[in-house]
Protein backbone atom coordinates (compact mmCIF):
# COMPACT_ATOMS: atom_id res chain seq x y z
CA UNK A 1 0.00 0.00 0.00
CA UNK A 2 1.22 3.42 -0.70
CA UNK A 3 -0.66 5.25 1.85
CA UNK A 4 -3.11 5.33 4.75
CA UNK A 5 -5.88 7.23 5.91
CA UNK A 6 -7.57 7.66 9.78
CA UNK A 7 -10.99 8.97 9.61
CA UNK A 8 -11.57 10.01 12.63
CA UNK A 9 -15.46 11.16 12.32
CA UNK A 10 -18.61 11.91 14.92
CA UNK A 11 -19.24 8.12 15.25
CA UNK A 12 -16.24 6.11 14.00
CA UNK A 13 -13.15 6.26 13.64
CA UNK A 14 -11.62 4.35 10.40
CA UNK A 15 -8.39 2.75 8.74
CA UNK A 16 -8.52 3.25 4.84
CA UNK A 17 -5.66 1.94 2.72
CA UNK A 18 -4.95 3.34 -0.74
CA UNK A 19 -3.34 0.81 -3.09
CA UNK A 20 -1.00 2.41 -6.42
CA UNK A 21 -3.84 1.42 -8.96
CA UNK A 22 -6.07 4.27 -6.54
CA UNK A 23 -8.31 1.47 -4.80
CA UNK A 24 -9.03 2.16 -1.65
CA UNK A 25 -10.78 -0.26 1.51
CA UNK A 26 -11.45 0.02 5.32
CA UNK A 27 -9.07 -1.98 7.37
CA UNK A 28 -10.55 -1.36 10.72
CA UNK A 29 -13.19 0.72 11.81
CA UNK A 30 -14.65 0.66 15.77
CA UNK A 31 -16.98 3.34 16.92
CA UNK A 32 -17.26 5.19 20.17
CA UNK A 33 -19.59 6.40 22.84
CA UNK A 34 -21.26 9.76 22.69
CA UNK A 35 -22.26 11.04 25.84
CA UNK A 36 -25.11 13.57 26.46
CA UNK A 37 -24.53 14.92 30.10
CA UNK A 38 -27.55 17.53 29.59
CA UNK A 39 -30.11 18.63 27.00
CA UNK A 40 -27.94 20.56 24.53
CA UNK A 41 -24.47 18.95 25.60
CA UNK A 42 -22.66 16.36 23.25
CA UNK A 43 -19.61 15.19 24.41
CA UNK A 44 -16.89 12.58 23.66
CA UNK A 45 -14.51 10.76 25.30
CA UNK A 46 -10.66 12.04 24.92
CA UNK A 47 -8.86 8.63 25.75
CA UNK A 48 -11.49 6.38 24.10
CA UNK A 49 -10.59 8.53 20.81
CA UNK A 50 -7.12 7.85 21.09
CA UNK A 51 -7.43 4.47 21.86
CA UNK A 52 -9.38 3.56 18.93
CA UNK A 53 -6.73 5.76 16.74
CA UNK A 54 -3.91 3.66 18.19
CA UNK A 55 -5.76 0.64 17.11
CA UNK A 56 -6.43 1.91 13.84
CA UNK A 57 -2.86 2.92 12.80
CA UNK A 58 -2.08 -0.69 14.14
CA UNK A 59 -4.06 -1.47 11.74
CA UNK A 60 -2.28 -0.16 8.33
CA UNK A 61 1.31 -1.13 9.57
CA UNK A 62 2.49 -1.48 5.96
CA UNK A 63 1.91 1.92 5.11
CA UNK A 64 4.64 4.48 3.59
CA UNK A 65 2.51 7.45 4.99
CA UNK A 66 -0.69 8.40 6.90
CA UNK A 67 -2.94 11.15 6.96
CA UNK A 68 -5.68 12.16 9.54
CA UNK A 69 -9.15 13.72 8.92
CA UNK A 70 -10.99 15.07 11.70
CA UNK A 71 -14.39 16.21 13.08
CA UNK A 72 -14.07 19.96 11.97
CA UNK A 73 -15.52 21.94 14.71
CA UNK A 74 -15.00 19.39 18.44
CA UNK A 75 -12.02 20.81 20.72
CA UNK A 76 -11.05 20.21 24.15
CA UNK A 77 -8.41 21.36 25.95
CA UNK A 78 -5.22 19.24 27.37
CA UNK A 79 -2.05 19.82 29.07
CA UNK A 80 1.25 20.62 27.46
CA UNK A 81 3.59 18.62 29.20
CA UNK A 82 1.90 15.67 30.34
CA UNK A 83 -0.54 15.75 26.93
CA UNK A 84 -3.69 14.58 29.37
CA UNK A 85 -6.93 16.00 28.41
CA UNK A 86 -8.37 18.32 30.88
CA UNK A 87 -11.58 18.58 29.41
CA UNK A 88 -13.93 16.12 27.56
CA UNK A 89 -14.08 16.88 23.29
CA UNK A 90 -16.45 19.44 23.19
CA UNK A 91 -18.51 18.68 20.08
CA UNK A 92 -19.59 20.11 16.90
CA UNK A 93 -23.03 19.36 17.77
CA UNK A 94 -22.96 20.54 20.97
CA UNK A 95 -25.15 24.13 21.66
CA UNK A 96 -24.20 24.92 25.77
CA UNK A 97 -22.46 28.48 24.73
CA UNK A 98 -25.71 29.54 22.73
CA UNK A 99 -26.58 32.37 24.88
CA UNK A 100 -23.51 33.05 24.82
CA UNK A 101 -23.83 33.67 20.80
CA UNK A 102 -26.33 35.30 21.77
CA UNK A 103 -25.30 37.92 23.86
CA UNK A 104 -21.95 38.52 21.63
CA UNK A 105 -24.55 38.61 18.83
CA UNK A 106 -26.42 41.53 20.59
CA UNK A 107 -22.96 43.23 21.19
CA UNK A 108 -22.66 43.91 17.51
CA UNK A 109 -19.72 40.70 17.37
CA UNK A 110 -20.53 39.28 14.32
CA UNK A 111 -19.52 41.86 12.57
CA UNK A 112 -16.06 40.68 13.09
CA UNK A 113 -16.16 37.36 12.98
CA UNK A 114 -17.77 37.91 9.93
CA UNK A 115 -15.37 40.47 8.46
CA UNK A 116 -12.10 38.47 10.16
CA UNK A 117 -13.19 34.62 9.99
CA UNK A 118 -15.59 34.58 7.67
CA UNK A 119 -17.82 33.03 9.83
CA UNK A 120 -21.27 33.82 11.35
CA UNK A 121 -21.84 33.94 15.32
CA UNK A 122 -22.69 30.25 15.95
CA UNK A 123 -22.67 27.53 18.73
CA UNK A 124 -21.47 25.27 15.69
CA UNK A 125 -17.93 26.50 15.63
CA UNK A 126 -14.94 25.92 17.94
CA UNK A 127 -14.45 28.79 19.98
CA UNK A 128 -17.26 29.44 21.96
CA UNK A 129 -16.23 25.83 22.76
CA UNK A 130 -12.61 27.01 23.99
CA UNK A 131 -13.48 29.94 25.74
CA UNK A 132 -16.21 27.90 27.48
CA UNK A 133 -13.35 25.33 29.16
CA UNK A 134 -11.29 28.07 30.07
CA UNK A 135 -14.08 29.45 32.09
CA UNK A 136 -15.52 26.41 33.52
CA UNK A 137 -12.62 24.35 34.64
CA UNK A 138 -10.31 24.87 37.39
CA UNK A 139 -7.63 22.57 35.92
CA UNK A 140 -7.82 24.54 33.00
CA UNK A 141 -7.17 27.86 34.48
CA UNK A 142 -4.65 26.24 36.93
CA UNK A 143 -2.51 24.97 33.38
CA UNK A 144 -3.14 28.36 31.82
CA UNK A 145 -1.36 30.75 34.88
CA UNK A 146 1.60 27.73 34.64
CA UNK A 147 2.14 28.86 30.77
CA UNK A 148 1.10 24.42 30.44
CA UNK A 149 -2.49 24.93 28.56
CA UNK A 150 -3.12 23.87 25.29
CA UNK A 151 -6.67 24.63 23.59
CA UNK A 152 -7.73 23.29 20.08
CA UNK A 153 -9.70 21.28 17.88
CA UNK A 154 -9.30 17.46 18.08
CA UNK A 155 -6.69 17.54 15.42
CA UNK A 156 -4.24 19.14 17.54
CA UNK A 157 -4.47 16.79 20.13
CA UNK A 158 -4.37 13.78 18.55
CA UNK A 159 -1.27 14.98 16.94
CA UNK A 160 0.11 16.23 20.10
CA UNK A 161 -0.10 12.90 21.50
CA UNK A 162 0.74 10.91 18.78
CA UNK A 163 3.63 12.81 17.00
CA UNK A 164 4.50 15.50 19.52
CA UNK A 165 3.50 18.05 17.13
CA UNK A 166 1.21 20.76 18.41
CA UNK A 167 0.08 22.17 15.11
CA UNK A 168 -2.98 22.33 13.54
CA UNK A 169 -4.19 22.32 9.62
CA UNK A 170 -5.26 25.77 8.07
CA UNK A 171 -8.75 24.06 6.94
CA UNK A 172 -9.46 22.85 10.73
CA UNK A 173 -8.48 26.54 12.02
CA UNK A 174 -10.53 28.11 9.52
CA UNK A 175 -13.57 26.28 11.20
CA UNK A 176 -13.30 28.02 14.60
CA UNK A 177 -13.89 31.54 14.48
CA UNK A 178 -10.51 32.32 15.62
CA UNK A 179 -8.69 32.41 12.21
CA UNK A 180 -8.24 35.45 10.28
CA UNK A 181 -9.29 33.92 6.98
CA UNK A 182 -6.82 36.37 5.11
CA UNK A 183 -3.85 35.69 6.69
CA UNK A 184 -4.21 31.92 7.81
CA UNK A 185 -2.95 32.98 11.32
CA UNK A 186 -5.05 33.04 15.05
CA UNK A 187 -6.28 36.45 15.50
CA UNK A 188 -5.76 38.12 18.14
CA UNK A 189 -9.18 40.35 18.12
CA UNK A 190 -11.50 37.53 17.86
CA UNK A 191 -9.41 35.71 20.35
CA UNK A 192 -10.14 38.78 22.39
CA UNK A 193 -13.79 38.62 21.43
CA UNK A 194 -14.47 35.22 22.81
CA UNK A 195 -11.77 35.09 25.61
CA UNK A 196 -9.71 32.44 24.23
CA UNK A 197 -5.92 32.68 25.12
CA UNK A 198 -3.95 32.63 22.10
CA UNK A 199 -0.55 31.33 23.65
CA UNK A 200 -2.28 28.45 24.19
CA UNK A 201 -3.82 27.48 20.48
CA UNK A 202 -1.87 25.34 18.19
CA UNK A 203 0.37 26.47 15.72
CA UNK A 204 -1.54 26.65 12.12
CA UNK A 205 0.41 25.22 9.46
CA UNK A 206 -0.83 23.89 5.69
CA UNK A 207 -2.33 20.89 4.89
CA UNK A 208 -0.17 18.29 3.66
CA UNK A 209 3.56 18.55 5.25
CA UNK A 210 5.29 17.27 8.10
CA UNK A 211 3.14 16.71 11.24
CA UNK A 212 5.83 14.45 12.67
CA UNK A 213 5.83 10.35 12.73
CA UNK A 214 3.76 7.37 14.46
CA UNK A 215 5.88 4.58 15.96
CA UNK A 216 3.96 1.07 14.07
CA UNK A 217 5.38 -1.74 15.00
CA UNK A 218 8.86 -0.11 15.80
CA UNK A 219 8.61 1.40 13.18
CA UNK A 220 8.23 4.89 11.96
CA UNK A 221 5.45 6.15 9.88
CA UNK A 222 5.15 9.72 8.64
CA UNK A 223 1.95 11.32 9.14
CA UNK A 224 1.92 13.55 5.99
CA UNK A 225 -1.83 15.20 5.51
CA UNK A 226 -4.01 16.67 8.08
CA UNK A 227 -7.34 18.30 7.26
CA UNK A 228 -11.27 18.50 8.56
CA UNK A 229 -13.48 15.49 7.27
CA UNK A 230 -15.37 17.42 5.04
CA UNK A 231 -12.63 19.00 2.96
CA UNK A 232 -11.14 15.40 2.96
CA UNK A 233 -14.04 14.08 1.37
CA UNK A 234 -14.40 17.63 -0.78
CA UNK A 235 -11.01 16.34 -2.48
CA UNK A 236 -12.16 12.78 -2.36
CA UNK A 237 -14.98 13.44 -4.95
CA UNK A 238 -12.90 14.60 -7.30
CA UNK A 239 -13.90 18.34 -6.81
CA UNK A 240 -10.80 20.65 -8.22
CA UNK A 241 -12.05 23.44 -10.52
CA UNK A 242 -14.10 26.72 -9.37
CA UNK A 243 -18.06 25.51 -9.27
CA UNK A 244 -16.77 21.79 -8.48
CA UNK A 245 -19.46 20.75 -5.23
CA UNK A 246 -20.39 18.01 -3.25
CA UNK A 247 -22.30 16.90 -0.40
CA UNK A 248 -21.92 14.38 2.38
CA UNK A 249 -24.92 13.30 3.51
CA UNK A 250 -24.04 11.94 7.41
CA UNK A 251 -25.47 12.72 10.84
CA UNK A 252 -25.65 16.29 8.95
CA UNK A 253 -25.31 17.38 5.42
CA UNK A 254 -22.05 19.23 4.34
CA UNK A 255 -22.00 20.89 1.25
CA UNK A 256 -18.91 22.36 -0.09
CA UNK A 257 -18.02 24.28 -3.30
CA UNK A 258 -14.20 25.46 -4.56
CA UNK A 259 -13.93 28.60 -5.44
CA UNK A 260 -10.28 29.09 -6.66
CA UNK A 261 -7.40 30.82 -5.02
CA UNK A 262 -9.58 33.83 -4.12
CA UNK A 263 -12.06 34.33 -1.11
CA UNK A 264 -15.47 34.82 -2.25
CA UNK A 265 -17.38 36.39 0.75
CA UNK A 266 -21.31 36.23 0.73
CA UNK A 267 -22.61 37.01 4.64
CA UNK A 268 -25.95 37.98 2.93
CA UNK A 269 -26.52 34.57 1.43
CA UNK A 270 -25.56 33.24 4.48
CA UNK A 271 -22.73 31.17 2.99
CA UNK A 272 -19.32 30.91 4.56
CA UNK A 273 -15.85 31.41 2.69
CA UNK A 274 -13.60 28.39 4.08
CA UNK A 275 -9.92 26.88 3.20
CA UNK A 276 -10.51 23.80 1.12
CA UNK A 277 -6.87 22.78 1.30
CA UNK A 278 -3.39 24.33 1.35
CA UNK A 279 -0.66 21.85 -0.09
CA UNK A 280 3.09 22.45 0.57
CA UNK A 281 4.52 25.09 -0.30
CA UNK A 282 1.44 26.39 -1.95
CA UNK A 283 -1.66 29.33 -1.48
CA UNK A 284 -4.59 28.17 0.07
CA UNK A 285 -7.53 27.05 -2.10
CA UNK A 286 -10.29 28.22 -0.67
CA UNK A 287 -14.15 26.56 -0.93
CA UNK A 288 -18.08 27.92 0.02
CA UNK A 289 -19.13 25.93 3.23
CA UNK A 290 -22.96 25.03 3.56
CA UNK A 291 -24.11 22.84 6.31
CA UNK A 292 -27.61 21.22 7.22
CA UNK A 293 -27.83 20.16 10.91
CA UNK A 294 -29.91 17.31 10.50
CA UNK A 295 -29.71 14.72 7.88
CA UNK A 296 -29.27 11.31 8.83
CA UNK A 297 -29.93 12.49 12.26
CA UNK A 298 -33.86 13.43 11.09
CA UNK A 299 -34.42 9.92 9.89
CA UNK A 300 -33.16 8.10 12.68
CA UNK A 301 -35.65 10.26 14.72
CA UNK A 302 -38.42 9.40 12.58
CA UNK A 303 -37.25 5.47 13.22
CA UNK A 304 -37.03 6.00 17.02
CA UNK A 305 -40.63 7.35 16.50
CA UNK A 306 -41.55 4.01 14.98
CA UNK A 307 -42.32 5.40 11.55
CA UNK A 308 -40.39 2.87 9.92
CA UNK A 309 -38.66 -0.51 10.89
CA UNK A 310 -35.53 -1.10 8.63
CA UNK A 311 -34.10 0.71 5.83
CA UNK A 312 -35.60 -1.90 3.30
CA UNK A 313 -38.87 -0.06 3.95
CA UNK A 314 -37.26 2.89 3.42
CA UNK A 315 -35.85 1.94 0.59
CA UNK A 316 -38.61 0.98 -0.78
CA UNK A 317 -40.57 3.96 -0.74
CA UNK A 318 -42.19 5.27 -3.89
CA UNK A 319 -44.70 7.04 -5.90
CA UNK A 320 -46.13 10.94 -5.52
CA UNK A 321 -44.23 13.27 -3.24
CA UNK A 322 -45.79 13.71 0.13
CA UNK A 323 -45.29 17.87 -0.70
CA UNK A 324 -47.61 17.30 -3.84
CA UNK A 325 -50.49 16.15 -1.57
CA UNK A 326 -49.51 19.23 1.06
CA UNK A 327 -47.50 17.62 3.32
CA UNK A 328 -43.80 19.33 3.93
CA UNK A 329 -41.48 18.60 6.71
CA UNK A 330 -38.46 21.25 8.02
CA UNK A 331 -35.42 19.16 9.84
CA UNK A 332 -34.74 21.94 12.06
CA UNK A 333 -34.46 19.12 14.98
CA UNK A 334 -31.34 21.19 15.83
CA UNK A 335 -31.86 24.69 14.56
CA UNK A 336 -31.19 25.85 10.60
CA UNK A 337 -27.57 26.14 9.29
CA UNK A 338 -26.85 27.35 6.33
CA UNK A 339 -28.23 29.77 4.65
CA UNK A 340 -30.32 31.04 7.40
CA UNK A 341 -28.27 30.37 10.49
CA UNK A 342 -30.83 30.03 13.06
CA UNK A 343 -30.44 27.72 16.46
CA UNK A 344 -33.58 29.01 17.38
CA UNK A 345 -35.65 27.58 14.48
CA UNK A 346 -37.52 24.23 15.55
CA UNK A 347 -38.51 21.49 13.59
CA UNK A 348 -42.23 20.57 12.01
CA UNK A 349 -44.59 18.98 9.82
CA UNK A 350 -47.08 21.23 7.94
CA UNK A 351 -50.16 20.18 6.18
CA UNK A 352 -50.87 16.77 8.33
CA UNK A 353 -54.37 15.15 7.85
CA UNK A 354 -55.93 11.96 8.67
CA UNK A 355 -54.99 10.50 5.35
CA UNK A 356 -51.36 10.86 5.73
CA UNK A 357 -49.96 7.43 7.03
CA UNK A 358 -46.01 6.51 8.09
CA UNK A 359 -44.81 6.25 4.32
CA UNK A 360 -45.80 10.00 4.19
CA UNK A 361 -44.45 11.00 6.87
CA UNK A 362 -41.47 10.00 6.21
CA UNK A 363 -41.62 10.97 2.77
CA UNK A 364 -41.65 14.41 4.02
CA UNK A 365 -38.23 13.87 6.32
CA UNK A 366 -36.51 12.83 2.85
CA UNK A 367 -37.96 15.26 0.89
CA UNK A 368 -36.91 17.73 3.72
CA UNK A 369 -33.49 17.03 3.75
CA UNK A 370 -33.36 17.62 -0.23
CA UNK A 371 -35.00 20.74 0.44
CA UNK A 372 -32.49 22.38 2.75
CA UNK A 373 -29.91 20.77 1.17
CA UNK A 374 -31.25 22.68 -2.37
CA UNK A 375 -31.11 25.95 -0.75
CA UNK A 376 -27.51 25.25 -0.09
CA UNK A 377 -26.60 24.73 -3.43
CA UNK A 378 -29.00 26.77 -5.08
CA UNK A 379 -27.18 29.94 -3.06
CA UNK A 380 -24.04 28.74 -4.18
CA UNK A 381 -24.53 28.13 -7.59
CA UNK A 382 -26.04 31.86 -7.48
CA UNK A 383 -22.23 33.20 -6.91
CA UNK A 384 -20.62 30.61 -8.73
CA UNK A 385 -22.10 29.43 -12.01
CA UNK A 386 -21.42 25.49 -12.54
CA UNK A 387 -23.34 23.37 -15.34
CA UNK A 388 -21.06 20.20 -13.19
CA UNK A 389 -23.32 17.44 -12.08
CA UNK A 390 -23.48 17.79 -8.39
CA UNK A 391 -21.28 15.09 -6.39
CA UNK A 392 -23.35 12.98 -3.46
CA UNK A 393 -22.33 10.58 -0.48
CA UNK A 394 -23.30 9.09 2.45
CA UNK A 395 -25.70 6.86 3.28
CA UNK A 396 -29.00 9.15 2.03
CA UNK A 397 -27.57 8.62 -1.49
CA UNK A 398 -28.11 4.96 -1.53
CA UNK A 399 -32.17 5.77 -1.05
CA UNK A 400 -33.36 6.02 -4.70
CA UNK A 401 -36.75 8.05 -3.25
CA UNK A 402 -34.44 10.49 -2.01
CA UNK A 403 -31.56 10.91 -4.78
CA UNK A 404 -34.10 11.54 -7.42
CA UNK A 405 -35.99 13.81 -5.85
CA UNK A 406 -32.96 15.81 -4.98
CA UNK A 407 -32.18 15.60 -8.45
CA UNK A 408 -35.67 17.27 -9.33
CA UNK A 409 -35.39 19.97 -6.98
CA UNK A 410 -32.07 20.97 -8.12
CA UNK A 411 -33.23 20.19 -11.93
CA UNK A 412 -29.41 19.26 -12.14
CA UNK A 413 -27.95 15.94 -12.55
CA UNK A 414 -26.62 14.13 -8.88
CA UNK A 415 -24.10 12.06 -8.99
CA UNK A 416 -23.96 9.53 -6.58
CA UNK A 417 -20.32 8.34 -5.77
CA UNK A 418 -19.69 4.16 -5.74
CA UNK A 419 -16.76 4.62 -3.45
CA UNK A 420 -18.68 5.25 0.20
CA UNK A 421 -15.10 6.10 1.94
CA UNK A 422 -14.23 9.35 -0.05
CA UNK A 423 -13.43 10.83 3.17
CA UNK A 424 -10.78 8.73 3.70
CA UNK A 425 -9.90 7.92 0.14
CA UNK A 426 -9.67 11.89 -0.17
CA UNK A 427 -6.94 11.88 2.93
CA UNK A 428 -5.03 9.29 1.71
CA UNK A 429 -4.83 10.74 -1.45
CA UNK A 430 -3.65 14.31 -0.32
CA UNK A 431 -1.03 11.53 2.18
CA UNK A 432 0.39 10.03 -1.28
CA UNK A 433 1.08 13.26 -2.90
CA UNK A 434 2.74 14.67 -0.27
CA UNK A 435 5.41 12.05 -0.36
CA UNK A 436 5.66 12.55 -4.15
CA UNK A 437 3.41 9.62 -4.85
CA UNK A 438 0.12 11.10 -6.28
CA UNK A 439 -2.90 8.71 -6.89
CA UNK A 440 -6.37 9.07 -8.13
CA UNK A 441 -9.14 7.11 -6.44
CA UNK A 442 -10.78 4.93 -8.87
CA UNK A 443 -14.56 3.86 -8.59
CA UNK A 444 -17.35 5.19 -10.93
CA UNK A 445 -20.97 7.11 -10.03
CA UNK A 446 -24.50 6.59 -10.55
CA UNK A 447 -25.97 9.40 -12.69
CA UNK A 448 -29.80 10.20 -11.40
CA UNK A 449 -30.93 12.74 -13.52
CA UNK A 450 -33.83 15.10 -12.92
CA UNK A 451 -37.53 13.33 -14.46
CA UNK A 452 -39.37 16.23 -13.28
CA UNK A 453 -38.71 19.72 -12.78
CA UNK A 454 -39.82 20.50 -8.92
CA UNK A 455 -37.48 23.78 -8.65
CA UNK A 456 -40.70 25.50 -7.89
CA UNK A 457 -41.35 23.61 -4.33
CA UNK A 458 -38.77 25.32 -3.18
CA UNK A 459 -40.72 28.42 -2.71
CA UNK A 460 -43.26 26.54 -1.05
CA UNK A 461 -40.68 24.68 1.33
CA UNK A 462 -39.35 28.42 1.99
CA UNK A 463 -43.48 29.39 3.41
CA UNK A 464 -42.33 26.19 6.05
CA UNK A 465 -38.99 27.31 7.00
CA UNK A 466 -40.65 31.05 7.85
CA UNK A 467 -43.37 29.10 10.10
CA UNK A 468 -39.57 27.06 11.47
CA UNK A 469 -38.01 30.36 12.45
CA UNK A 470 -41.14 31.68 13.91
CA UNK A 471 -42.27 29.37 16.06
CA UNK A 472 -39.59 29.83 18.73
CA UNK A 473 -41.10 27.16 21.55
Amino acid sequence: MIAAAIDQGTTSTRALVLQPDGGASVVKALEHRQHYPRPGWVEHDPEELIANLRACIDAVAGAEALGIDNQGESCLAWDSETKEPVSPVIVWQDSRTAEVIEALKRDGGEAETLARAGLPLDAYFSAAKLAWIVAHSSEAKRLLAKGKLRLGTTDAFFLDRLTGRCVTDITTASRTSLMNLASGRWDAELCRLFGVPIEALPEIVPTTGDFGAVTVNGRKVPVTASLVDQQAALYGHGCRAAGDAKITFGTGAFALMVTGPEILRAPDQGLLPTVAWQLAGERPVYALDGGVYSASAAVNWGRSLGLFDGFDALNALAGPPAINGGLVFVPALAGLACPHWDRRARGLWLGLSIEHGKADLMKAILEGIAFRAAEVITAMSELVPSAAPLSIDGGLSRNDYFTQFLADVLERDVHVASNAELTGSGTAQLTARAIGRPVEASGSATVVTPRQARSALLTRFAEAVKVSRDWKG
